[in-house]
């Protein structure tokens, strides 16, 4: 077994390299970030039921695609209709 001797530049280097992706991450700007979402995977990001999620498709909330039976939900409607809906903290 042969052993490496780490440096602090080796070190900086990495520390260097961990904060991009974890800023990449962040943004959504990662080529592993999803277009599209399952209906498990939308109820599992808003912490809904099947049956809100549901009134959601039918009042037209939120658009959807369906394909064979399986429903797609595409990740920038999702944040639309998120905004769309914002309602502001005015006092009465």
């Amino acid at each position: 077994m042969a052993i490496e001797t780490l440096t602090k530049a080796d070190l900086y280097g990495f520390r260097k390299s961990l904060l991009e992706d974890i800023r990449e991450i962040l943004k959504g700007t990662n080529e592993q970030s999803k277009k599209w979402l399952k209906s498990t995977e939308f109820r599992k990001l808003l912490n809904i039921s099947p049956g809100t999620l549901q009134t959601l498709r039918i009042n037209g909330t939120i658009s959807y695609t369906k394909i064979g039976g399986i429903i797609n939900y595409a990740n920038q409607d999702i944040y639309k209709a998120l905004e769309n809906n914002k309602l502001s903290n005015t006092p009465i």
